[in-house]
């Protein structure tokens, strides 16, 4: 069994920061979510930053949700120097399933 999301935070263009049950941390990237139905409602910035962790997992108030696992297995993760540097030069709209490398 995957982690479960134990904190989000909101951020800029649709992503979502995320602190897993085991520690480490991730950024999910939304935007590709937001042209299919009840996602729809998501492009609103007020209405994402509405996002909160349920049951180990992230919702918004009209029950949009979001599955656990797919939260963790596309989430860019890695440490919070990575993910900083991956999410200035990530592109818009896509979501990585592997960890950021280090470079030495």
């Amino acid at each position: 069994m995957n982690p479960r999301v134990k904190t989000v935070t909101p951020a800029d263009n649709y992503r979502l920061h995320l602190t897993f049950t085991n520690g480490e941390q991730g950024i999910y990237d939304c935007s590709p979510l937001l042209d299919f139905g009840v996602f729809r409602e998501l492009r609103n910035p007020v209405y994402f930053r509405q996002v909160h962790v349920l049951h180990g997992s992230v919702a918004w108030p009209h029950e949009q949700d979001i599955c656990p696992d797919t939260l963790y297995e596309d989430s860019l993760r890695g440490d919070a120097r990575q993910l900083n540097a991956a999410e200035a030069h990530a592109p818009y709209g896509t979501n990585a399933n592997t960890t950021p490398e280090r470079s030495e």
